[in-house]
């Protein structure tokens, strides 16, 4: 990664041990707090059991979860269309790779698959570049609001995230939805929210800190649970490539 010495927290923050949501409304708007905060803690969790020697960052833009991965690998390699001051590669994710085949060890896609219009080629493309025994790990949103306009094409199920894994001949290792019907509402109402004048902001933030606080109850860990099945937030997920060769 280019400028190492110069990268700072953006997205996500240090908090208590963990990571969470930045709460910079510059970094993070005021009314995606909740699953910046999801978001942050399964990367959080996942990262250290996970991550490890060469990695590369697709889509990495300012480089938000640097700070959770840079002691547990070697190497830090990030690619992302525009310039940026971390940017090591300039690249369309739509199309080939300028990588080796098995070049990485641990590939990145945070809040990415969903702004390609040809995913397919990219899960081609990260099979090809990952190591025997190596790890994509990445999250997308699902009921979320449309963001980066017009270049968000898509909403995954965890159907079509399992399948993805199984047509490239990878391994699903861990595959969670991030919050179910209780943050789908709180996320809409804090958005409503964020925008009105004076009381709105903190109104946003206090709904998404209690809802955030239920969730980590085990009722409300519960609730997630089940209604995630029809009503999920977005996903995190975990495939590895096998040891053995793959087949033709």
């Amino acid at each position: 990664m280019r400028n190492q010495a110069a990268w700072r927290p953006t997205k996500f923050e240090r908090h208590r041990g963990g990571w969470r949501g930045a709460r910079d409304p510059a970094e993070l708007g005021i009314g995606s707090r909740l699953m910046g905060d999801l978001v942050a803690a399964r990367y959080g969790a996942h990262l250290p059991g996970h991550a490890r020697c060469r990695l590369l960052d697709l889509g990495c833009g300012k480089a938000p979860l640097y700070g959770a991965y840079a002691a547990l690998v070697s190497e830090v390699t990030c690619v992302d269309w525009a310039p940026g001051e971390y940017i090591d590669q300039h690249c369309d994710l739509s199309e080939p790779l300028p990588f080796a085949d098995a070049r990485f060890d641990t590939i990145v896609l945070s809040d990415v698959l969903e702004h390609l219009a040809e995913p397919a080629q990219l899960w081609r493309e990260m099979t090809r570049v990952l190591a025997p025994g190596g790890h994509v790990i990445m999250n997308v949103p699902f009921y979320y609001s449309i963001h980066a306009h017009p270049h968000d094409y898509y909403r995954y199920t965890n159907f079509a995230l399992e399948r993805f894994v199984k047509m490239n001949g990878l391994e699903l290792r861990v595959l969670e939805a991030l919050g179910g019907i209780n943050e789908i509402l709180a996320d809409l109402m804090a958005k409503a929210l964020s925008k009105l004048p004076v009381l709105g902001p903190p109104l946003a933030m206090a709904l998404q800190t209690v809802v955030g606080a239920f969730g980590r109850t085990r009722l409300g860990a519960r609730i997630a649970r089940v209604s995630s099945r029809h009503f999920p937030f977005g996903y995190f997920m975990i495939a590895q490539r096998p040891s053995a060769p793959l087949p033709p």
